[in-house]
């Protein structure tokens, strides 16, 4: 069973991060990205699912305004894929949002102009759980990833 928690230690964040991105190179392949997510994280929002015991996935909030947040950085491992897991910690997120009387939930993914089958997924997944594109930012992260900003209304 798949337990989801909110995880406010600091360090506990970091680890669940670390462990989970560094666990899933096709996308997160960059360790720099991977460290600055890590350190990120540490002052977010930020929930777990847990299989067992041990962390399979995550989803840290990014507070933009008293109107938006974000999800910064979402990871599940790929054996753990197509459980609904994601589905859930995407909801917590909305929770979170809600809750802070929040109108927009926000995603950055990269852009189906950059061809990416493990990416792809995720685009797919953000749009069957209520995320729609707004705007392709084409030089956002670099010329080679092009960045989708997707945003749910509340």
């Amino acid at each position: 069973m798949i337990d989801i928690k909110e995880i406010t230690d600091p360090d506990e964040k970091s680890r669940v991060c670390d462990a989970t991105l560094k666990a899933l190179p096709r996308w997160f392949g960059n360790a720099d990205a991977v460290a600055g997510y890590t350190e990120q994280v540490r002052h977010m929002p930020f929930y777990a699912a847990f299989y067992d015991g041990a962390p399979v996935g995550f989803a840290a909030v990014k507070v933009h305004n008293l109107y938006t947040a974000e999800i910064c950085v979402m990871g599940i491992l790929a054996e753990c894929h197509r459980r609904g897991i994601g589905r859930r910690l995407v909801n917590c997120c909305e929770n979170y949002c809600i809750t802070h009387k929040m109108s927009f939930l926000t995603v950055k993914t990269l852009d189906a102009s950059r061809q990416s089958a493990s990416y792809e997924k995720t685009r797919l997944f953000y749009l069957s759980v209520g995320f729609r594109p707004l705007e392709v930012f084409p030089l956002y992260w670099d010329e080679d990833n092009p960045c989708l900003y997707m945003i749910m209304s509340l």
